[in-house]
């Protein structure tokens, strides 16, 4: 939940030395409000609301909110309020109302700034700039906004750009923790690694952020001998104010540690730790409810009646599978051909989905969203999101979303651009597994957190995949992580001969291609292939027999 205090209050409260930072709540002891019974009343109810949402008592504050437009039409701070309810439950929703704010209050840089980040939020890079580089015309100097907009160009590829907005922020406020955090983590997308660290340790020594920076820190080198950031890692572990995220952070840091020394017994009983003090739940049953529908709907004789509605371009490429599968291997090894572009993992998908109704992970009817879907509705669809990813690579021939979880949406995909490519990343399933339950992931894969649901989860994307590759025979190119590590030249030609383009030696060198990488795979992406994570699940076999369990037949051995 976003806690986040619109400062445009100050725009409605009498003389205030200086709007609240972002992210905090209001202060006691506020200015007298402005003279008038309905704006002294539209005021108490948007407090009570902030008081609300800071209470998690979410449906409430959307009520006061509602009440004040009622008698108020177009209030700004409402649908600002609104707005900030919405990010991170229904951004679409969010969105709507910062675009509400900033149309009756286009002066306002807080609006925008929120408005640039909910933008942001939904992978809509270009708007986002566009909002966020408003707020800085309107207000040069707010951190936050310079943050935001390194950000957004981390995730428009233009980590290069994003680094003297994080040094700007530095300089106004050295100790600003997105700034702080913000400026290693440009460093290491853009593979400079011994920067980062050195960010890093000075934002811990400041006592900024300690548990996620520790966290970042680990991941910027391989460790052959014991550091003393261990030491320092596992004694900020007992100290209960950093609360359960931070107690995670800190567990799976020192996991990542402790794994580089080989003691895993030492660091798997860390990575549970992190994952527990996460308290991520997943509602298994209902996922594999959901798959049942995806089976039920997406049928042959689906994809034979709607087979000419889609566009015929053969610009999207998508990279997908389990995450830690190797897609951003697989995406780095493409995106090195000089007529490939290698976006990143965009969410564009996946709200083309959610504005067609398409339930996400919930036992809704599939058969009522497909039925929209109009020879003119998927036309629009598609020139719109081709228009996204031109906005990236205006002249690539392929633009590549890596985004792994979109193997839930291969259907859609295949209605709306029969001709894409889709690349399906798949690996040792124990591996895959371990992969991803080492990583300090967010509430979206709360499926990762326990071995058991794990395992079981993987059975449900194996089913789902296995029916793709029935339904769509021949269509989709499986990329498999140990035969692109036992023989990278011949796979990689597999690779480039699927994409439809004539091979070239740069996609052997990889690792020596420019351009920010921004996911967990920063350090690994930039190292020629090596072999070390295949089969790595052994190191870990006495201590992961539920997972072993769970996945059943397809354990290979």
């Amino acid at each position: 939940m976003s806690n986040r205090l619109p400062p445009a209050w100050a725009k409605h409260l009498k003389a205030q030395s200086a709007p609240p930072k972002v992210a905090q709540p209001p202060k006691a002891g506020l200015p007298s409000i402005a003279v008038g019974s309905r704006m002294q009343a539209d005021d108490m109810l948007l407090r009570q609301a902030l008081e609300l949402q800071k209470d998690e008592r979410l449906s409430e504050a959307e009520e006061l909110c509602l009440r004040v437009l009622e008698r108020t039409p177009n209030h700004p701070l409402a649908f600002y309020i609104l707005g900030t309810l919405g990010l991170g439950y229904d951004n679409e929703k969010a969105l709507r109302y910062f675009g509400r704010a900033v149309a009756e209050e286009p002066r306002n840089p807080y609006y925008h700034l929120s408005l640039g980040e909910a933008y942001l939020k939904l992978s809509e890079f270009a708007r986002a700039i566009e909002h966020i580089q408003q707020t800085l015309e309107l207000k040069p100097d707010l951190v936050e906004a310079l943050c935001s907009l390194g950000n957004a160009y981390n995730g428009f590829d233009k980590g290069e750009m994003a680094l003297p907005l994080f040094e700007k922020a530095l300089k106004i406020n050295r100790n600003h923790p997105a700034a702080r955090l913000g400026l290693p983590h440009t460093l290491a997308s853009l593979g400079r690694m011994e920067e980062a660290g050195v960010a890093l340790k000075e934002t811990i020594d400041e006592r900024i952020s300690v548990p996620t920076a520790y966290n970042a820190l680990v991941q910027t080198r391989k460790f052959t001998e014991e550091p003393p950031e261990l030491t320092a890692i596992l004694t900020e572990i007992r100290d209960p104010s950093h609360g359960s995220e931070g107690a995670a952070a800190l567990h799976h840091a020192a996991g990542k540690v402790l794994n580089d020394l080989h003691r895993y017994k030492e660091a798997m009983d860390h990575y549970k730790a992190g994952n527990q003090a996460g308290g991520g739940k997943f509602d298994l049953e209902a996922y594999r409810c959901w798959v049942d529908a995806m089976i039920e709907t997406f049928t042959s004789e689906l994809f034979a009646s709607r087979g000419a509605y889609g566009n015929p371009s053969e610009l999207p490429v998508f990279v997908l599978g389990m995450p830690r599968s190797g897609t951003t291997l697989t995406e780095q090894i493409c995106a090195s051909h000089p007529n490939v572009h290698g976006a990143g993992e965009l969410s564009k998908l996946r709200r083309v989905a959610n504005g067609i109704g398409f339930p996400k992970r919930s036992n809704a009817d599939l058969g009522e969203s497909i039925a929209t879907l109009t020879p003119d509705l998927v036309g629009i669809l598609a020139e719109e999101h081709l228009a996204y990813l031109r906005e990236r690579a205006p002249d690539a021939l392929r633009i590549v979303d890596k985004m792994p979880h979109n193997f839930e949406l291969i259907g859609l995909i295949y209605l709306l651009f029969p001709n894409a490519r889709v690349i399906h990343c798949r690996r040792d399933a124990i591996d895959n597994c371990i992969s991803c339950f080492v990583l300090q992931f967010n509430e979206a894969h709360s499926y990762s957190a326990d071995l058991e649901t794990l395992g079981l989860y993987y059975r449900e994307y194996d089913r789902l995949m296995r029916h793709w590759n029935k339904v769509l025979p021949g269509r989709i190119f499986e990329n498999r992580y140990e035969t692109l590590i036992e023989n990278q030249e011949e796979q990689s030609r597999r690779l480039i001969d699927y994409l439809g383009l004539p091979w070239d030696d740069a996609c052997l060198r990889f690792f020596d291609r420019d351009g920010s990488v921004n996911t967990y795979s920063k350090w690994q992406v930039r190292q020629p292939i090596y072999k070390s994570s295949v089969k790595r699940w052994k190191n870990y076999e006495s201590e992961i027999q539920p997972l072993i369990e769970a996945l059943g037949d397809l354990v290979s051995n």
